[in-house]
C-alpha cells in the first residue's frame, strides 16, 4: 500500500515540476517563484511542507516549525502525500476554469488548508494534540477554514472558494466531495451530541449548514443556504431552512 501511494505520487510530481518548467521557460520573469515553490524541492512532499509552512507561518520561526511537522507526517505516512494528490486532481476534473496542477496547487488556499488538516489529522492521532490544534488555528486565522484535527475526511476532496468553512469534531466526510464557501458541519448542541456523516460524491453548496446526527447520502447535493438537521437520502437534493427534499431517485420497482 505505501509503495503504491509513493508511486502515484511520484507520477503527479513529474507532471507538476513539468508543468513548472514550462511556466518558467514561457514566462522568465515568473520563473524564480517557481523555482523556490516547486523546482528547487525533490518530491510532492517537500513542495506541500513547504507550502504550508510558507502560507501558515507569520514568521522564519512558525514557518520552520510548520514545515516540520508536515515533514514529519509525510515522512510517516506516504498516504497522506497520495491523498493530496487526489485533491489536486479532483480540482481539475470538478473546476471548468482550471487546466492544469500548478495553478491550484499554488494558490488555492481551500487545497493548502486541506493538507494541512490532513497533516494536523496525524498529529492528533499520533499525541500530537498541541501540534494539531495549532494547525487548525492558524488554518483558521490566515486562510478561514476551521477543520477540526478529529474530523475523518476521504480523498479528491475539493474545498471550492474556501472562505468561511468550519467542520467540527468527528464529522465523517466521504470521498469525492466538494463544498463550497460558508459551509458550516457539526454538532447540533442537542443531546446526543453526534456530528453529521457526508457520503461519497456529496456536494454542498455555499452558505449550507449541516448540524448534528444526521446522515448524507452518497451523491446528495445541498443547495446553497440549506439548512440540513434531518438525514437526506442518497441521490436527493436538499434546498431550503428547513430543507425540504427534492429531485430524489425513483425507487426500484418491486
Amino acid at each position: 500500500m505505501a509503495d503504491a501511494a509513493i508511486m502515484a505520487s511520484d507520477g503527479l510530481w513529474q507532471e507538476v515540476r513539468s508543468e513548472a518548467l514550462r511556466a518558467a521557460a514561457a514566462d522568465p520573469a515568473f520563473g524564480q517563484a517557481l523555482a523556490d515553490a516547486v523546482l528547487i524541492h525533490d518530491d510532492l512532499a517537500a513542495v506541500l511542507a513547504d507550502l504550508i509552512g510558507r502560507r501558515m507561518g507569520g514568521n522564519a520561526s512558525e514557518r520552520a516549525r510548520l514545515r516540520a511537522f508536515a515533514r514529519d507526517a509525510f515522512r510517516h505516512a506516504p498516504d497522506l502525500v497520495e491523498a493530496a494528490g487526489r485533491d489536486l486532481r479532483a480540482i481539475v476534473d470538478r473546476d471548468p476554469a482550471i487546466t492544469g496542477l500548478l495553478a491550484p496547487l499554488l494558490n488555492f488556499k481551500g487545497y493548502v488548508a486541506l493538507q494541512a488538516w490532513r497533516v494536523s489529522n496525524w498529529l492528533w492521532h499520533h499525541g500530537h494534540v498541541d501540534a494539531a490544534l495549532l494547525l487548525q488555528n492558524e488554518a483558521s486565522n490566515v486562510l478561514q477554514v476551521s477543520i477540526h484535527p478529529a474530523a475523518s475526511i476521504g480523498s479528491s476532496v475539493y474545498l471550492d472558494h474556501a472562505t468561511g468553512i468550519v467542520i467540527g469534531a468527528n464529522v465523517t466526510i466521504g470521498d469525492d466531495v466538494t463544498i463550497l464557501q460558508n459551509v458550516s458541519i457539526g454538532r447540533s448542541g442537542e443531546l446526543p451530541t453526534r456530528s453529521p456523516r457526508i457520503g461519497r460524491g456529496v456536494f454542498i453548496g455555499a452558505g449550507a449548514t449541516i448540524l448534528g446526527d444526521v446522515s448524507i447520502g452518497d451523491f446528495a447535493k445541498i443547495g446553497a443556504g440549506t439548512v440540513v438537521t434531518d438525514d437526506v437520502p442518497g441521490g436527493c437534493t436538499a434546498i431550503g431552512n428547513p430543507a425540504r427534499l427534492a429531485n430524489c431517485p425513483e425507487p426500484a420497482p418491486a
